[in-house]
């Protein structure tokens, strides 16, 4: 039986749905944004699913109502009416979720071109009963005595991994946690992440994604989940239960009892709906021209390769990105944002560093104190930006990725684009007023080849996407070592453990922040699919039993190694020449003519670090600084007082007393 309910003319703060009071009542007040709107109704179901529509009334560009006696649990949408000029995409027998849902039930499934129909913003089915709906939730928990971690950039360890994909085949968890929050959170788990050294975890997206409807017809699924469908909801596909939220909030209150802080993958290039032939689910329906970039036929720009680009330009599409991440600093206690494809977030249509968005980032007192982290490019012109985001964003730097695979894979000679990359990439940043947090470095990431595939494979192989190969990178810089794919020859798998351990070295020594594709330190491959976007199966989830625990236990002390450094202050600033001194393998300084010819070379920092850097593979003779030098880490090293020999491609780094 419907309650009895009172309804008002509300407020117009905040966004999305609050449990207040009005005017004595208690109840919950709903507020959506929708300029174009000529009306819009509010709509509550029971448990049968049973629909009640309810006016809203209209202030300016924003549509409110109070309501009485709503319970927790409660499910809702909207219906929002309006003209079909200039791209509006107006529909009443759409359900519309709210842009602010915190929690969705009943999300579509489009496996045939039949079940999409009612979901296109032209068709006149009424499809409520079929859509997905926002529900009125508690987000009470307790945290204790949590707190930011703050982690200090110069000592920041990320680690880049897929909830599901890191412990759906672990078996030293219970069955019933594995690929879940709290299979993450399980205590085996977080051991293996302190062991390893690792001091932030960035979490690939979280939020309610919906399968794309392509994907869907080909019986596969969205692995990585950059198709947004809800930008305030956990996804419950990664919880053990309907407790979604509080699975979550308790996932990460125990990463950081744990030391490790938590990183959002975050997606506000665009949402779920697609272009103009997908579904219609929220924004589309609620404000077609308010949510999205148009050309001046009112068709979208797609900047982003995904149909369709938010235009976080308008005032109101900006107040939602904030209001986004400030919810899930102040609910959930991030720590930090890894946006995806963030040139979008600048666009104006043209990037600019002072746009909008930036501006308000910049000046909030809650999010100035998290880890910002772009991704520097969007597929649109003028998309690539690398270097050009404001001060306080870190940037994944594919300028390191690629000269650190063409230095140690394919024989560059280019002895300074590898130091340059590893003194921080200062052509990029230290020359923009930038500092040395800027550079994010990584040789892998979800994209793209993994470690192991980038030493096995010379050719992507893609086949069981469906796209005949054709999708992903055909650039990877990898290198088979002479066979493609597994391999039983001993040379061969030495070949390539080398340079997997060299990579690694010069990731996670080299100045500004490293980040680890989680599976490369245990040898994880994708058999040669560097786009598996759509795999989700054992393709991409970590295979635990197969663990190289050697590998793993080299990555676990070079990160020993990188944190005594930086507790040393190698990594708080800028190398100079009174700090950071580079040498020829015979001993002398660098000159320029040799910049640009060799494999070897050495660098010494603050006096005390000695690297020597062996890109050959045959041994290396290097004539060491005067000093009374000790191995302090690496393979393959003869030292002989003032000589030492390198047998084998890679990095060792000597110390010395300075006392």
């Amino acid at each position: 039986m419907t309650p009895t309910r009172e309804t008002f003319i509300g407020y117009q703060y905040p966004l999305g749905y609050s449990m207040t009071e009005y005017q004595g009542y208690k109840g919950v007040n709903f507020v959506i944004v929708a300029p174009h709107a000529t009306q819009v109704w509010l709509c509550l179901f029971d448990e049968q699913q049973q629909e009640t529509r309810y006016p809203m009334y209209r202030h300016h560009d924003c549509f409110s109502l109070f309501v009485t006696n709503i319970p927790l649990g409660q499910q809702y949408g909207f219906r929002v009416d309006g003209g079909h000029e200039q791209g509006n995409c107006y529909n009443v027998t759409k359900l519309l979720l709210d842009p602010y849902s915190r929690l969705v039930v009943n999300v579509p499934e489009f496996k045939t071109e039949q079940q999409l129909v009612p979901f296109l913003w032209d068709n006149q089915q009424d499809n409520a009963a079929l859509a997905a709906k926002s529900v009125v939730v508690d987000t009470a928990f307790d945290w204790e005595n949590d707190k930011p971690l703050r982690t200090p950039w110069s000592q920041t360890i990320i680690y880049e991994l897929h909830i599901k994909g890191f412990s759906q085949l672990n078996d030293r968890i219970p069955a019933t946690l594995r690929g879940t929050f709290a299979g993450l959170a399980d205590p085996v788990n977080v051991a293996y992440l302190q062991k390893l050294g690792i001091t932030a975890v960035e979490l690939l997206p979280i939020t309610l994604h919906l399968d794309e409807p392509r994907l869907q017809r080909m019986g596969k699924k969205n692995y990585w989940g950059y198709n947004v469908l809800a930008h305030f909801a956990p996804d419950q596909r990664f919880s053990t239960s309907k407790e979604v939220l509080l699975e979550l909030k308790s996932l990460i209150k125990t990463l950081h009892q744990a030391g490790i802080e938590v990183i959002l993958d975050v997606v506000f290039n665009h949402t779920a709906e697609n272009d103009i032939a997908g579904p219609t689910l929220c924004q589309r329906g609620i404000d077609n021209r308010l949510y999205y970039w148009h050309d001046q036929h009112h068709h979208y720009c797609n900047w982003t390769g995904c149909g369709n680009s938010l235009n976080l330009s308008e005032p109101r599409v900006l107040q939602w990105v904030m209001d986004c991440l400030r919810y899930w600093v102040t609910e959930f206690h991030i720590d930090g944002f890894r946006f995806d494809l963030a040139s979008l977030l600048g666009r104006t249509p043209e990037f600019k560093q002072n746009a909008a968005l930036f501006s308000a980032m910049a000046q909030d007192p809650l999010l100035a104190q998290c880890k910002m982290i772009a991704e520097p490019w969007d597929v649109g012109i003028g998309g690539y930006q690398l270097s050009g985001f404001p001060h306080f964003f870190s940037e994944w730097n594919d300028r390191f990725r690629n000269d650190m695979r063409r230095f140690w894979l394919n024989d560059s000679q280019e002895l300074s684009a590898l130091a340059l990359r590893f003194a921080g990439s200062a052509d990029l940043f230290q020359y923009k007023g930038r500092t040395v947090r800027s550079s994010i470095n990584f040789i892998t990431a979800h994209d793209g080849f993994n470690l192991q595939d980038l030493v096995s494979y010379n050719q992507k192989h893609n086949h069981n996407n469906g796209e005949d190969n054709r999708d992903g990178d055909n650039h990877n810089l990898s290198f088979n070592h002479g066979e493609e794919g597994t391999s039983n020859n001993p040379e061969i798998l030495q070949q390539r453990l080398l340079s997997k351990k060299a990579l690694f070295a010069t990731q996670l020594l080299a100045l500004g922040t490293p980040m680890i594709l989680a599976g490369d330190e245990i040898g994880h491959s994708q058999q040669g699919n560097n786009n598996c976007y759509c795999q989700d199966n054992e393709l991409t989830w970590l295979n635990w039993q197969a663990a190289d625990h050697s590998l793993q236990q080299y990555v676990a002390e070079l990160i020993t190694l990188r944190k005594e450094m930086a507790s040393a202050g190698i990594y708080d600033d800028w190398w100079h020449t009174d700090n950071a001194q580079w040498f020829r393998a015979d001993g002398q300084p660098m000159q320029t003519q040799d910049w640009h010819q060799g494999r070897s070379l050495m660098l010494l920092l603050q006096g005390k670090y000695l690297l020597l850097f062996n890109a050959n593979r045959t041994s290396q003779l290097f004539h060491l600084p005067e000093g009374n030098w000790q191995k302090r880490f690496g393979e393959g090293l003869e030292l002989q007082q003032s000589r030492a020999i390198v047998a084998q491609l890679g990095i060792v780094i000597l110390t010395q007393s300075l006392s």
